[in-house]
């Protein structure tokens, strides 16, 4: 992405008359997200602003539009709030909630596999967030580590992509990122259409990746022709999880792998399934200085 697709605002610049840019966080190719200061709220938020030029881009606006749509239908601890938004102008943006934590692919590069005192709270949170979804009728469409946030509970981010179940199985092209799409995501109507259960296959492959420290399928090519080479996962089964993982954590997280999606569980049905792996753990030992 060339230089004149940034805004390039450094610490101190102005976004908008109450919104001062502390760094850049991220982005993507509509838009930059940083952190700022809000003279509203008057604490740090994200803001998500369309990158220059792609104001006048209608599909870039539809998407912030979308994204802001699916915002006011949430109200679940552990999603992402939306705070305001301003959709014309020069830079068009939407303020979100600034959460603070690592993003869960942020901890597995650095330190390796989660334990299960860690894996099992944040799927536990994310699938109570997807049985939510299924009630407000948002599909996500991008569960992945990079979009969820550590913390208690854990915060899942980023609804971009998302949009209602009718709008998600009417897709004839993939949405999401290569490597945690469901199947019917990557190739949409040969196993079915893109829905709810696909938001359950990236919380299978996000709790994959927490337990295991690394994939369940291998990369594709993003430039192959071929749809089946650039998604490993439409002709691949996952990799083994390690040795040490629980039984039902294996069932739990293989059972969300299904191709088809009419095979996966329901949200509440994970949660149900790893709350008891979580109840049986060890608690932890605390030991204490008594000073004499």
């Amino acid at each position: 992405m060339g230089s004149h697709d940034s805004w390039r605002l450094r610490e101190g610049d102005p976004i908008t008359e109450e919104l001062t840019a502390v760094r850049l966080l991220g982005g993507g190719s509509s838009y930059e997200a940083y952190l700022a200061f809000d003279e509203i709220t008057y604490g740090p938020v994200v803001v998500k602003v369309l990158r220059p030029g792609r104001g006048a881009d209608g599909t870039a606006r539809r998407g912030l539009r979308r994204e802001v749509e699916q915002l006011a239908l949430v109200n679940h601890p552990v999603v992402v709030r939306g705070l305001r938004e301003r959709l014309d102008g020069e830079r068009p943006h939407v303020v979100l909630e600034c959460v603070d934590g690592p993003r869960l692919s942020s901890l597995v590069r650095r330190h390796g596999p989660l334990t299960p005192q860690q894996y099992l709270p944040l799927a536990i949170d994310v699938a109570s967030a997807l049985h939510y979804f299924r009630h407000v009728d948002v599909v996500h469409l991008d569960i992945k580590p990079s979009n969820v946030i550590m913390g208690s509970p854990a915060r899942l981010i980023d609804l971009s992509v998302a949009r209602s179940s009718a709008c998600a199985a009417g897709l004839d092209v993939p949405i999401g990122t290569d490597a945690w799409m469901a199947p019917e995501q990557a190739e949409p109507g040969r196993l079915g259409r893109p829905g709810h259960a696909s938001d359950v296959w990236g919380l299978g492959t996000t709790l994959f990746h927490a337990v295991a420290g690394y994939r369940a399928f291998d990369d594709g090519d993003p430039a192959a022709p071929d749809v089946r080479a650039r998604f490993p996962q439409l002709v691949d089964a996952p990799y083994d999880l390690p040795g040490r993982t629980p039984p039902a954590v294996v069932k739990t997280v293989l059972a969300m792998l299904e191709p088809d999606p009419a095979d996966r569980p329901l949200p509440h049905e994970v949660a149900g399934a790893l709350e008891p792996v979580l109840a049986d753990l060890p608690a932890p030992q605390l030991s204490y200085k008594v000073r004499g």
